[in-house]
């Protein structure tokens, strides 16, 4: 009998060290001990893991959203950018779901890191990010902008709900700025940029503001080679 009280309680500390040991974002993985940028497992909602790109150079970042090669087709319905999608080693979204979790609790900044086909990069940083619940659309929180050279296209989408060709949540009267802009976003009416818009692999003006933009940085017919957003954790 005392044997089986041991390893009952025994199995009790291993279960609870195991789920308090989970990391909620790479902030934690790089306390962990782990400082290389990479792929771990998350777990922002603390059950099933997520796989992410930490990136670990100028402290703790989570990855959210990466566009670099066009291999990954952004044009998706709600259900698959609720959840997530695509290939963490190279284009992948890491899902509005998974962004409400992680944010819900905590305090979080935003940094959209751009480059454009030439090699010339940007970057705009934001103080404050969060998601709210899909019950309010996913909406956007986003304040605290400063300059990184790039410039300031995501204020405007501050307050808006995320918007996909399947479910219209834009402020635009008579159309889905998804379906007239080729992507998915926390549409206005409709964007400022569009990352998640078309890989234009550079200069195309073929139709208007389709690619994966930034407006203030290089308008609205120039796609980005690469863009990322990635969240830190405030303390």
């Amino acid at each position: 009998m005392a044997l089986m009280l041991f390893l009952a309680v025994l199995l009790s500390v291993v279960l609870v060290s195991d789920c308090t040991s989970r990391p909620s974002d790479c902030s934690d993985i790089y306390n962990s001990g782990e400082t290389d940028s990479g792929i771990y497992s998350i777990y922002p909602a603390g059950d099933d893991p997520v796989w992410v790109y930490c990136h670990m150079i100028n402290k703790k970042w989570t990855v959210i959203q990466r566009r670099m090669d066009g291999s990954v087709n952004f044009y998706r319905r709600w259900n698959q950018y609720k959840r997530g999608f695509g290939n963490v080693e190279s284009e992948y979204w890491l899902g509005l779901e998974n962004m409400y979790q992680l944010t819900r609790n905590r305090k979080y900044m935003l940094r959209v890191d751009l480059e454009d086909f030439e090699g010339r990069k940007g970057f705009a940083q934001y103080s404050s990010f969060s998601v709210d619940p899909e019950s309010d659309g996913y909406k956007l929180q986003v304040s605290g902008f400063k300059n990184g050279g790039a410039g300031d296209s995501l204020s405007g989408h501050n307050d808006m709900k995320f918007t996909t060709f399947d479910k219209d949540q834009d402020i635009e009267d008579g159309a889905n700025c998804a379906k007239s802009y080729l992507g998915a976003f926390w549409y206005s009416a409709c964007h400022g940029t569009n990352p998640n818009g078309v890989y234009l692999w550079g200069e195309d003006d073929t139709h208007y503001a389709i690619g994966d933009v930034w407006s203030t940085w290089k308008n609205y017919a120039v796609g980005m080679k690469s863009i990322s957003m990635k969240i830190r954790r405030v303390s």
